[in-house]
């Protein structure tokens, strides 16, 4: 029996993990804080996962919360015109539901499932040195914690990373008593309201520890009047803060919001991090190698809304090219076509969020605004979070672009 190693218990982590053991692998897990730590612990994500994403879950029987999170079937964009008014809004239909489930619930409910299934769990905070021992005693090593010590043995990727500083301050709010948005209160829906020049407030509902709520957050440009979370540590100050750029920046979203309160003292987050891609393979002092896994190796900014859908695209695909290399050795040239095998996909998503992060185009801005009118071209935009290879196909290019509006007024 192949004995593997995953380092992290993260989406990505705890997904390959169940997935290894429910084949046969004999793995280990390491965390660096228990089940109940991380319930009791604060929030770590805006998670809305798309239908794709939700799917892989399914295939591995994992999608324990399904029947109780709200199911997103929209995603909404307007365009804060200068008076504070929406210059644009609409909402595209998605073909699949989407769903968020706050990570406190779910990866220590997964972690609890690991160990009772007989997976051996490891509570204990990895190190460089620590991965040095284990390299020898395991046939894989995957690292899956995303942030410390451990990303700095994957050197960046210079030719994929176009940023080297973040690209926005994030602020989340995890808000209990927020009202339906008046224009659709039937149906549930991600909403993304762009502030030009500003940045952005995203709105979808989750499940969380105390059941439905929703998560206010923030994407603010650096240095401008939504970067103001840094150094805050009271929630109570993070929450009223929100609430104020809401009612300032986006008042049709704030005017449901007046009642909202937080759903937990540890119901709120803010930080940056620059994008970046890294080199996938990590050297250890010993001479052993390591395979990042997900935001490791490929860390996009939450723009739009990929970071667990690609950790659990991530864990798919290195669960295939796990299962399908049999007996072989894992070595230097299996690690790398893996993670091409997983670039593959990845790659749509960043060249998308860095778009995103940018000044959009007049053309893009055409797209975003035809949306209002042509209901094909919301509905595309919106199953795009799902797919973004389809991005390709009519976002970049001018010419692409102009051809599908064309085809779909032709069409309505």
């Amino acid at each position: 029996m192949r004995k593997i190693l995953i380092v992290g218990a993260g989406q990505s982590g705890l997904q390959l993990a169940l997935g290894l053991q429910s084949r046969g692998y004999e793995i280990t897990l390491m965390s660096n804080r228990t089940a109940d730590e991380i319930r009791s612990g604060r929030v770590m994500s805006t998670q809305c996962m798309f239908h794709t994403a939700l799917q892989h879950e399914r295939d591995l029987q994992l999608g324990f919360w399904e029947s109780q999170a709200p199911r997103i079937e929209g995603l909404g964009v307007s365009v804060a015109a200068p008076d504070s008014t929406r210059a644009v809004d609409w909402v595209g239909t998605l073909d699949g539901y989407a769903q968020s489930v706050d990570q406190r619930v779910k990866m220590a409910g997964w972690m609890e499932t690991f160990a009772q299934r007989g997976g051996q769990l490891v509570i204990h905070g990895a190190a460089v040195s620590d991965l040095d021992f284990f390299s020898r005693t395991y046939d894989l090593v995957l690292v899956s914690a995303g942030k410390g010590e451990l990303v700095s043995m994957f050197g960046r990727d210079a030719s994929r990373s176009p940023y080297d500083a973040p690209q926005r301050a994030l602020a989340v709010s995890y808000v209990h008593g927020l009202g339906p948005r008046p224009e659709h209160p039937e149906f549930d829906a991600v909403r993304c309201n762009l502030v030009p020049g500003v940045g952005e407030l995203f709105v979808m509902p989750t499940l969380t520890t105390s059941g439905r709520a929703d998560i206010l957050f923030w994407e603010g440009v650096p240095g401008g009047p939504l970067d103001v979370f840094q150094g805050i540590k009271d929630p109570a100050e993070h929450l009223s803060l929100t609430l104020e750029l809401m009612e300032r920046f986006t008042p049709w979203e704030y005017a449901r919001a007046t009642k909202v309160e937080l759903t937990d003292a540890n119901g709120t987050l803010s930080g940056r991090y620059a994008p970046t891609v890294r080199k996938p393979i990590g050297r250890l002092p010993g001479g052993g190698l390591v395979l990042g896994v997900a935001d490791v190796v490929v860390a996009n900014d939450p723009i739009t809304g990929q970071g667990s859908n690609s950790a659990a695209k991530c864990a798919a695909s290195y669960l295939d090219s796990i299962v399908s290399h049999g007996d072989q050795p894992f070595d230097e040239a299996w690690m790398r076509s893996a993670f091409d095998r997983y670039w593959d996909t990845a790659r749509h998503v960043t060249k998308w969020t860095n778009a995103m992060l940018g000044v959009p185009p007049e053309h893009v801005l055409n797209l975003i605004g035809a949306a209002g009118q042509l209901r094909p071209v919301a509905d595309r935009f919106a199953n795009g979070f799902n797919d973004p290879a389809d991005f390709e196909n009519f976002f970049y290019e001018p010419e692409k672009a102009n051809a599908f509006l064309k085809e779909a007024a032709g069409a309505a």
